[in-house]
Parts: structure tokens; sequence; C-alpha cells
């Protein structure tokens, strides 16, 4: 079910001095590194708040749900991390040869068949994303969803990725881990984290 928009929601956004809209614009040269579906933006707060020499790009499709993401952000005001509100599927020519690394977290997991192309790691998203990368191809994902982890590693070595991590109980093996809002619910729950990191 979608969130409700806060009442904050076109105060926050209105305020938001780190909102993309037509051009990526860092102080510096940095990888860039995006999270696609950003959520409540917990992940990819910390991880810019961890790794000043990393620029960091949060994108979220709902504006309510972003606006919940850039209240956060905006106690920091991190000159290393940025927002985008918008689908992904429309942002080739904005991110186009400019991404290092893409983080997959917690991704609708779309089960019916049917609906299989929406699904992030389908065919479709892998083009588009080889369109994003400058240099190696290099994307991690978390999920809870075993169907879409297993489908996710499929897609991706048929593409022509090599999976150089995967676990199926990430927290079991303590890696070091930033967590989404989602991760901490279901880790709170038992239920184990899938992960993965491929790269092409």
């Amino acid at each position: 079910m979608r969130m409700r928009n806060p009442k904050y929601k076109d105060e926050v956004i209105n305020a938001c001095t780190f909102l993309i809209k037509d051009e990526v614009d860092f102080k510096c040269d940095n990888p860039i590194h995006i999270e696609i579906g950003m959520g409540k933006g917990n992940f990819i707060l910390n991880m810019a708040i961890n790794n000043p020499n990393i620029n960091f790009i949060g994108i979220e499709k709902y504006a309510s749900v972003a606006s919940v993401a850039i209240k956060k952000m905006l106690l920091y005001n991190l000159p290393n991390l940025k927002v985008i509100i918008g689908d992904v599927s429309n942002l080739e020519e904005l991110l186009k040869n400019k991404v290092s690394v893409i983080y997959l977290n917690f991704s609708d997991p779309w089960p019916k068949k049917r609906h299989a192309k929406r699904r992030l790691t389908s065919p479709n998203f892998l083009e588009l994303y080889t369109k994003f990368f400058k240099g190696k191809n290099i994307i991690y994902q978390k999920t809870d969803n075993d169907d879409l982890f297993a489908y996710s590693v499929n897609s991706l070595k048929e593409f022509g990725y090599t999976i150089k991590e995967i676990s199926y109980d990430l927290h079991k093996e303590n890696k070091e881990n930033v967590m989404t809002e989602y991760e901490e619910k279901f880790s709170q729950e038992g239920i184990k984290i899938k992960y993965l990191k491929a790269e092409k």
C-alpha cells in the first residue's frame, strides 16, 4: 500500500537544495553511487555520512516517500548526497555514463510472472543500467524475497555479470553492513536477508 502524503511534503521538497532536476552537479569528481528506490533514506544517508569521498544519489519514484528521506537529510546537508524524485526508467540522459555503483535494496519483487519485466533486475532494466555506468558495472542487491533473489541471480548471470559475493543469510555472517528501514524490520522478525554483489 502506497504511503499517504505527509503534511509537510511540499514544504520539505521545496526547501531541498540538493534535489537533482536536470543536471547531476557535485562539487568534486568522486565516484557516483546510486540507490534505486531509496525509500525513507536511512541507507543512502548513512552511506554518505560514512563515505565522504563518494558521491551518492538516492532515487525515489514517489514524492511522498522521498519527502520523508529529505526531511532527515536536511539535518545534515551533506555535499556528497543528492536526491532524484522520479522513475528510473526516465533517467537515461541524466545519468548516462556517470555511475560507478548501483544499489538495489528491498525492491518490489513483482511476484506475478506477467510482471517480471518490472523487476529491477529484469533484462530491460539491466540494459538501462548499462547506459548509466561509467567503466565497470557493479550492482549490489539486498532482499528478503527468495524468489526475487533467485530470479536476480539468474538474470544477472544471463546478462553477463559475474556474482562476486553472495549470501543467503547476510546478518549471520557479520559483514560490515548499512541497513535500510525494511532490513531492520525484517531482521527483528528473524527473516533472512539475501545479498549479492555482481560485476560486469
